[in-house]
């Protein structure tokens, strides 16, 4: 399909909408009808047709504004792309794997010529046309990591691999929810991960580390992650929580529909060729309370997650103040009746397995 791209806002006045189409390829992330930590990595092979998983960088309708927003974001705050010295050639790498997986999945909107080092990239919904030398910085209006990110939905980080273990060493975070990569740069992935409540105590970042570490050239992972977010907020910065933790006080049971927005994190994971670091795309997705209750499955199923949620994590991702307000809302949209597997909106259209 051809993408029609919207003119929106991510802050201000919140203008930021999803369509039919974006309310139903929205990666909604809970199998079943209760939620606890797991590894839950899989392979990103592609797929099924018009999820958000066919592509290996999803581009939708949200792109333009989305790439509008970063800028905002940048210009007010450049830490948010670093980038260790050691790891241009991880930048070179990366800006390689994003720009030929779009211009092969999405070939009406994105080109990439190479005539040996010397590349022509095309983005037609950004108006960008630029030839450069590949592994030549001074070709480039920025780093390479920077260049091609300022490009591409979803938050970065570039994580070096020495020994057995992982370490923060670059990234593009702009809309992460409530860590900062100023902070994190540097850090392994034991130390970045410390204030996750419980998942340490139950062993899953170790699991989680040593299924990374084994990821290959040519075999991407994927899995999702969530939390909340009242209004359609790319930016939950520990930065400006100044300015976006004061709006979890602006719910009321009259807006909690249009203001609550469940934010699902798309996360995947690619081994980079020539350096060897390991890619962690992190794309973020939002969609409104009222319009998650639209698929009877999803807001079924989101209740009984919410409801039965350990307090700890309620805490954690952000809304145990506002629990009895969501519940309130959501148990209007269970019936009891049993939910199918899968996070597919129901049981008639769920695709078979990928194998």
């Amino acid at each position: 399909m051809t993408i029609q791209f919207n003119t929106e806002t991510f802050r201000d006045d919140y203008s930021f909408r999803n369509s039919d189409w974006a309310i139903k390829r929205f990666p909604f992330p809970f199998h079943e009808d209760s939620y606890m930590y797991s590894v839950n990595m899989e392979q990103h092979r592609g797929g099924p047709a018009g999820s958000v998983y066919e592509k290996r960088f999803d581009v939708d309708e949200h792109y333009v504004s989305e790439m509008a927003d970063r800028a905002i974001v940048l210009a007010d705050d450049p830490l948010r792309c670093q980038s260790l010295p050691h790891m241009t050639l991880a930048g070179w790498d990366t800006l390689e794997l994003i720009m030929v997986c779009k211009s092969e999945d999405y070939p009406d909107l994105f080109e990439l010529h190479r005539d040996g080092d010397r590349w022509r990239w095309i983005n037609k919904p950004m108006g960008i046309d630029h030839t450069f030398t590949f592994l030549d910085e001074t070709t480039l209006p920025c780093g390479p990591l920077e260049y091609i990110t300022r490009q591409a939905q979803g938050d970065y980080a570039v994580l070096d691999q020495r020994g057995d273990m992982l370490y923060m060493d670059a990234g593009m975070v702009t809309t992460q929810a409530d860590w900062s990569l100023d902070f994190d740069i540097g850090m392994d992935f034991f130390e970045w991960h410390a204030p996750v409540p419980l998942a340490h105590e139950m062993g899953i970042f170790k699991r989680a580390l040593k299924f990374l570490l084994n990821v290959q050239q040519g075999a991407p992972a994927r899995r999702l992650n969530w939390t909340m977010t009242v209004n359609p907020l790319l930016d939950t910065s520990p930065e400006n929580y100044h300015k976006w933790g004061v709006q979890k006080t602006t719910l009321t049971p009259e807006n909690i529909g249009a203001k609550q927005h469940l934010r699902v994190e798309l996360q995947t994971f690619y081994r980079l060729p020539r350096s060897n670091a390991l890619l962690f795309p992190i794309r973020c997705y939002l969609i409104a309370f009222q319009d998650l209750v639209s698929v009877p499955k999803w807001g079924r199923r989101l209740h009984r997650v919410v409801r039965d949620l350990p307090e700890e994590l309620a805490t954690y991702k952000g809304f145990i103040a506002n629990r009895p307000m969501m519940l309130d809302y959501l148990s209007r949209y269970d019936d009891g009746l049993p939910t199918s597997p899968g996070i597919w909106p129901d049981l008639d259209s769920e695709p078979p397995l990928q194998t």
